[in-house]
C-alpha cells in the first residue's frame, strides 16, 4: 500500500516537473517569435500536458485504491481463518481439561478407597500381632521355656539333623559320582580307541636298498672303498655290504641320515656315474627331496586332522617328526593320533574339538628340535608355540602333557589321556631303542662340543663314532690330542659295553674354476 502512494506521488511531481519544462520552454518559443500562433500553441500543450496529467494521476490512485481494498480483504480473511483455527485450539484444550478433570476424580477415589484398605489392615495386622504375643505366652507357659530358650532349643536339634543328613547325602553323591565318573570316563576312552585304531609298527635302525645286480656293489664301493667312504663321511651312515644277494644295508639310529643315504644312492644308481664328486652332488639333492617331502607331511598331518590356520614354520617342524622316533614309535604318527584321540574325546564332552585336535597334534613339537637345542622336548615345544603365537590352552596342554605343570583346562587334561593311550598300545614303544637312541645321541654330544669339530656321527651301533674337523683350526697334531680328551670324556661321562673308536678325519681340500 505504501508502495503504491509513493508511485502516485512520484508521478504527480514528475508530471509537474514536465509542465514548467514545457511552460518554460514554450514560453522562450513565445518569447522568440513573438507571435500569437506560438502562444496559443503553447497553451493548448500545456492543457494537453496537465490533461494527461491529471488522468494518469487518477488512473495511478485507482489502482492504489483497488490493490489496497485487495490486500485488506485477503488479511481479514487470514484474520478470519486463525481466530476459527485458536477457536478450535480453545476447544480441544477445553475438552482435555475436562478429562484431566475427570481423572483426578477418578484418582482421589481410588486414593480414598486405598487409604480405607490399609487403614483395615493395621487393625488387622494388629490382631494379628496380638494373637501371636497370646500363643507365645501359653507355648512359654506350657513348655516352661521363653522364646529364646526354645529358639536356641529347635536350633540345635535342626543343625544336628541337618549334618547328619547333609553327612549322607554328600557321602552317596561323592560315590555315585566316582562310579558315574569312571564309567563315563572307560566308555569315553572306550569309545576314542575304537574310533581311532591304528597299526604300529616299531621303528628299526637300518634301511635297505636294492640292487640291480651284485656287480653294483663293486661300484658303491669304489677302487680302494674310496665310494663307500665318501658316502659313510657325508651321510653319517654305516653302510653294510654282505653276502646278501643284490641288497646292501644302511644302518644308523638317525632315520633322517638313512632316508638321504637311500636316495642319494638310489639316484647314483639311476644316473651310473658313481665317484666321490657325484655322490657329494646326489647327497645335496637327497636332502632337498627330504626336506621338500618333510614340507609335504607336515602339510598332510594337518590335513588328515582338519586343522587350519596352522603357521607354515610350525608344519615343517611337524614334517620333521616324520623321522624322529620315541621308544620306537614314529612322532608325527603319534601325534596324529594324540590329536584325533583328543577331538573324539571333546566331542564326546562337549568341548572344542578342532583346538583338542590342535593341542594334541602339536604337543611333541619340540622333539623336532631337542636335538638341535638344549632343554627338553617340552619347554622347546612351550617356546615356538609361544614365538607363533599360539593358543594359551595348546601352550598349556604341551606344558602339561607329562604332568610338569598343572592343566588348566580340560583339553589339556585330554591330550595327557590321549598321549598315555597311544603310547600304551600292544607294540607302540619299545623301551630298548630308546636307550640306545640316547646313548649315540650323547656320544655324538660329546664330540661336537669340543672346538673345531665340524659335525660327528655315530656308527657301528655306537661301537664307532667318525668326527669331522676343521683343517684351519685343528692340525694333525692336534688330532692326537683331541681324540684323547674325546675319550676321555666319553670313558667319564658314558655307560657302554666293550669299546668305542674314536676316528678324526682331517681333510684339506683345494677347488679352482676353469675359465
Amino acid at each position: 500500500m505504501e508502495f503504491t502512494l509513493l508511485t502516485v506521488i512520484i508521478i504527480s511531481l514528475v508530471v509537474a516537473a514536465i509542465s514548467i519544462i514545457l511552460t518554460i520552454v514554450f514560453k522562450n518559443i513565445i518569447d522568440k517569435n513573438s507571435g500569437e500562433k506560438a502562444q496559443k500553441t503553447a497553451k493548448e500543450i500545456i492543457e494537453d500536458a496537465k490533461k494527461s496529467a491529471e488522468s494518469i494521476k487518477k488512473e495511478e490512485i485507482l489502482k492504489a485504491k483497488e490493490e489496497i481494498l485487495n490486500d485488506k480483504t485477503e488479511a481479514d480473511k487470514e484474520i478470519k481463518e486463525r481466530r476459527q483455527e485458536v477457536q478450535n485450539q480453545e476447544k480441544r484444550l477445553f475438552q482435555k481439561e475436562e478429562g484431566l478433570d475427570k481423572k483426578l476424580d477418578n484418582i482421589e477415589v481410588k486414593e480414598q478407597a486405598i487409604f480405607e484398605k490399609e487403614q483395615g489392615l493395621v487393625e488387622k495386622e494388629a490382631k494379628i500381632d496380638e494373637l501371636h504375643q497370646k500363643e507365645i505366652k501359653e507355648l512359654e507357659r506350657i513348655s516352661r521355656l521363653n522364646i529364646n530358650e526354645a529358639k536356641d532349643l529347635l536350633l540345635e536339634k535342626l543343625k544336628d539333623e541337618v549334618r547328619i543328613e547333609s553327612a549322607n547325602i554328600v557321602k552317596e553323591a561323592y560315590a555315585k559320582a566316582k562310579d558315574d565318573s569312571t564309567r563315563v570316563a572307560k566308555e569315553l576312552v572306550t569309545t576314542a580307541i575304537q574310533k581311532c585304531a591304528a597299526d604300529h609298527s616299531s621303528e628299526v635302525t637300518v634301511s635297505t636298498v636294492t640292487l640291480p645286480n651284485d656287480d653294483m656293489k663293486g661300484r658303491i664301493i669304489g677302487r680302494e672303498g674310496r665310494n663307500i667312504k665318501a658316502i659313510e663321511t657325508l651321510t653319517g651312515i654305516d653302510l653294510i655290504i654282505d653276502d646278501t644277494p643284490e641288497v646292501i644295508v644302511l644302518s644308523s639310529f638317525d632315520p633322517l641320515r638313512r632316508e638321504v643315504a637311500r636316495i642319494a644312492i638310489e639316484k647314483l644308481m639311476q644316473d651310473g656315474r658313481i665317484h666321490p664328486g657325484k655322490i657329494e652332488e646326489m647327497i645335496e639333492k637327497a636332502k632337498e627331496e627330504v626336506n621338500e617331502t618333510i614340507k609335504e607331511e607336515g602339510e598332510r598331518a594337518i590335513f588328515e586332522t582338519g586343522l587350519t590356520g596352522i603357521h607354515p614354520d610350525l608344519s615343517k617342524l611337524l614334517g620333521k617328526l616324520k623321522y624322529r622316533t620315541s621308544y620306537g614309535q614314529n612322532v608325527l604318527n603319534h601325534s596324529i593320533e594324540v590329536a584325533q584321540l583328543s577331538g573324539i574325546m571333546a566331542g564326546e564332552l562337549g568341548l572344542d574339538i578342532k583346538l583338542a585336535k590342535r593341542a594334541g597334534l602339536l604337543h611333541d613339537i619340540g622333539k623336532a628340535l631337542d636335538h638341535e637345542m638344549e632343554g627338553t622336548h617340552i619347554q622347546i615345544g612351550v617356546d615356538v608355540l609361544k614365538k607363533y603365537n599360539e593358543n594359551d590352552i595348546v601352550i598349556n596342554a604341551v606344558e602339561a602333557h607329562h604332568g610338569d605343570v598343572e592343566p588348566k583346562s580340560m583339553i589339556a587334561v585330554l591330550v595327557q589321556a590321549a598321549d598315555a593311550i597311544s603310547a600304551s598300545r600292544p607294540g607302540a614303544r619299545r623301551e630298548t631303542l630308546e636307550t640306545y637312541i640316547k646313548r649315540l645321541t650323547q656320544l655324538e654330544g660329546i664330540a661336537n662340543s669340543f672346538k673345531g669339530v665340524e659335525k660327528s656321527f655315530a656308527i657301528q651301533a655306537g661301537r664307532e663314532i667318525r668326527i669331522m674337523v676343521n683343517p684351519e683350526s685343528i692340525s694333525d697334531s692336534d688330532m692326537v690330542l683331541l681324540s684323547r680328551d674325546i675319550v676321555k670324556r666319553i670313558e667319564s661321562e658314558m655307560e657302554y659295553p666293550g669299546q668305542i673308536k674314536v676316528h678324526i678325519v682331517r681333510e684339506t681340500r683345494a677347488i679352482e674354476y676353469a675359465k
